[in-house]
């Protein structure tokens, strides 16, 4: 393995990183709409489809991390 591979494999490891945050962030989504339909219930619906919506984009960013870790370990 040459320096450039492996530091090439450092780099898709912290590519795939992005999930770590991506979890953390899905869970305080869920946990704050969570809080909102306990406090408001007649929102209920409202609170749900945002609250679906927010998760669906921060799926987005851990998927942007591993599509871009499999393009450094493969494409490089």
């Amino acid at each position: 393995m040459t320096v450039g591979q492996g530091l090439a494999a450092i780099g898709a490891g912290l590519a795939v990183f992005t999930g770590l945050g991506q979890g953390f962030g899905e869970g305080k989504v869920a946990a704050q709409a969570i809080e909102s339909m306990a406090r408001n219930p007649e929102m209920e619906g409202s609170i749900r489809s945002t609250m679906i919506l927010g998760i669906a984009l921060t799926e987005t960013t851990g998927i942007y991390g591993l599509v871009i870790a499999i393009l450094i370990l493969f494409v490089l």
